[in-house]
């Protein structure tokens, strides 16, 4: 079985995170969407509620896994049989910082990653942007997946 993991905070998941998710499942018979805990940040959205709105926007999706994680990528990786980290690039600040992360899990471990360029009409989207948009009061809506929408 070729399963994937896809790590990151979705604090919240964006249509970007939703697409890679979407073309992901074409390619891997699991995709596990790990969402990392990091004491240092300080995230908008609980971990549940984060959970909770991948498990909505995948809840017929039978390839796609939600869990969560702490601690190196790479170890969950194994602790879970992931052969693959799967990540979505926007533009190419995105490619020279996924670069050294993904060469420092070959360092590792045999982890590969796999990189997908988003799609352009998602390529400008952020976790970061939209909760500006949602402390500012815009229209978060068409730049996040309905299950966000319906349970925020």
């Amino acid at each position: 079985m070729k399963r994937a993991l896809f790590p990151g905070s979705f604090d919240p998941i964006t249509l970007g995170h939703y697409d890679i998710i979407k073309r992901g499942i074409k390619l891997f018979d699991e995709v596990v969407v790990a969402v990392g805990i990091n004491a240092d940040k300080n995230y908008m959205f609980s971990l549940e509620k984060r959970m909770h709105f991948i498990e909505e926007a995948f809840k017929n999706e039978p390839k796609v896994k939600v869990t969560t994680y702490e601690g190196l990528t790479v170890d969950y990786c194994e602790e879970i049989n992931a052969e693959f980290i799967l990540r979505g690039l926007r533009n190419p600040a995105d490619f020279e910082f996924e670069k050294a992360i993904a060469h420092t899990n070959r360092k590792l471990s045999k982890i590969e990653t796999v990189f997908l360029l988003t799609a352009a009409r998602t390529s400008y989207i952020s976790s970061s942007i939209v909760r500006d948009v949602i402390r500012n009061n815009g229209d978060y809506t068409v730049l996040v997946p309905k299950s966000v929408v319906a349970n925020f």
